[in-house]
């Protein structure tokens, strides 16, 4: 696929009939409609076991997808506020989630604002957008825009002035769970939380 304006992409996207992928704080994001979830299976060649992330530009975009108690919700937006926009994944107990986001209907949902403003610009026309990085299924995630046209051809992409210089940060998110009233570390990635942090909420 060439190279496409932002007002294409986001307009591809919004009509769950494309794939996009957009820089991040992090690696570059893969993405469709919330509920198209099954475009990025097939791209990916992968497996139904690995739940999408929804990522949205701001946090109360992202709410309405999760449940929980009272005091849940205290922990979960006390580490989010002090997190997000960043390179943190929370997975929550889910709600009511889109078709596709999660095939074996895990009872989760992992959720995630990036700190990148190109990101968010696209976030906040899309909404809430069904994310992964940018690779064929157990292959290391492409990190420029030329990698990610010659393996996805089909997926719309920005012009290269669009994407984040090389020295930018490449690591994926720190990826947490709360799991039994407290959070576990799933990954460690671009951010490090320690016992202390995790035990503080």
């Amino acid at each position: 696929m060439a190279e496409v304006s932002l007002a294409t992409l986001v307009a591809g996207l919004r009509s769950g009939e494309w794939l996009a992928s957009f820089p991040t704080d992090t690696v570059p994001a893969l993405a469709a409609r919330c509920d198209r979830g099954e475009l990025i299976f097939t791209a990916k060649q992968r497996q139904p076991d690995k739940p999408l992330i929804l990522m949205a530009a701001t946090a109360e975009q992202l709410w309405p997808y999760v449940q929980g108690t009272a005091r849940d919700w205290s922990h979960w937006k006390n580490i989010c506020d002090r997190h997000w926009p960043g390179p943190l994944t929370v997975v929550l107990p889910a709600g009511k989630l889109p078709s596709g986001l999660n095939p074996q209907d895990t009872g989760t949902v992992g959720l995630r604002v990036p700190d990148w403003p190109l990101a968010r610009c696209i976030l906040q026309q899309t909404g809430p957008l069904a994310t992964t990085s940018v690779n064929r299924s157990g292959q290391p995630p492409l990190l420029d825009v030329g990698a990610i046209a010659q393996v996805f051809p089909q997926v719309l992409t920005l012009g290269a002035s669009a994407w984040r210089s090389p020295e930018g940060p490449t690591q994926p998110s720190t990826v947490i769970a709360w799991q039994r009233g407290r959070w576990q570390v799933l990954r460690q990635g671009a951010i490090a939380l320690g016992d202390i942090e995790l035990e503080a909420f």
